[in-house]
């Protein structure tokens, strides 16, 4: 008898795992060793041709999705920031100079302030069984790090978007495995950040930060998403690093748009925003 879905539909037809295992109970003859005899949903030559890309990303959108909706997760907190800001104390490992070296140990305060806004965020979360404000990094060190090691300081689980680089990407230890994923497409990754983002925080950080925030920020400004908290950590690093006033005033930018972004300095803070946005307790 042939085994029931999860969701006890019946389904008749032999399942693809065990005429996968079949498949390798075949006797060894030129045909079965030639790739074209490969079950072509087992054959990893054939499902990374260029003609397959779309067959690709629609993998990278399906797992991830499928894992956290059956894992119960209906709201994030995103948290954006760079892979090389240290822990307070911890070595600049990406300074080139001592003028970067000095100025990365002192954003190490943003290190600390991630882990505890983290840790704010799980605390609340713990209220509806972790189904709720999730916290949500690009699972790699620096500021990624923190977020998640300040879901683990409260016995949190926390989710860890990877992709795969030349540097830096290896997944930092603090994330839940169950809910470790890792990506070939920026496009898809960006999207998985978004899908059940409840508030976007967003520390120093390098081009990547940048791309992040402002793709978010455009999806809010044009009305391609829901309007959400939307938290820059660093009011002196941000107000030097991009002049939305400027924007603003050539014309670039309606004033209003400002106003889509608040500036904060601490967990505190930031978490108060949340919590007047979506009126809790």
């Amino acid at each position: 008898m042939s085994a029931r879905r999860r969701d006890d539909v019946w389904d008749p037809l032999v399942p693809s795992e065990k005429d996968m295992e079949r498949a390798k109970q075949v006797p060894d003859t030129p045909q079965t060793r030639a790739p074209a005899y490969r079950l072509a949903f087992d054959d990893p030559e054939f499902l990374c041709r260029e003609e397959l890309r779309p067959v690709r990303l629609q993998l990278e959108l399906l797992k991830p999705d499928m894992l956290l909706q059956e894992r119960g997760i209906r709201s994030t907190v995103v948290m954006f920031g760079g892979a090389r800001i240290p822990e307070p104390g911890g070595e600049a490992w990406a300074a080139k100079n001592e003028t970067q070296k000095k100025n990365l140990e002192a954003n190490a305060v943003y290190y600390e302030q991630a882990r505890e806004f983290a840790r704010q965020c799980s605390r609340h979360s713990a209220a509806s069984l972790y189904k709720e404000f999730v916290v949500v990094t690009g699972g790699g060190p620096g500021v990624m790090e923190a977020g998640n090691r300040g879901a683990t300081d409260v016995g949190a689980p926390s989710i860890g978007l990877n992709i795969v680089l030349p540097h830096e990407q290896a997944p930092n230890e603090y994330v839940t495995p169950e809910l470790c994923f890792n990506f070939h497409y920026f496009a898809i990754r960006k999207m998985h950040f978004l899908l059940r983002a409840k508030a976007i925080s967003v520390f120093p950080g390098g081009f990547g930060t940048m791309d992040e925030l402002f793709e978010a920020l455009t999806l809010i400004q044009t009305g391609r998403m829901e309007r959400v908290p939307f938290l820059l950590f660093g009011k002196a690093f941000w107000r030097g690093a991009i002049d939305l006033d400027f924007l603003a005033e050539q014309g670039t930018i309606s004033p209003g748009d400002v106003e889509l972004i608040s500036f904060v300095d601490t967990a505190d803070e930031a978490w108060a925003v949340i919590a007047d946005f979506y009126a809790l307790a």
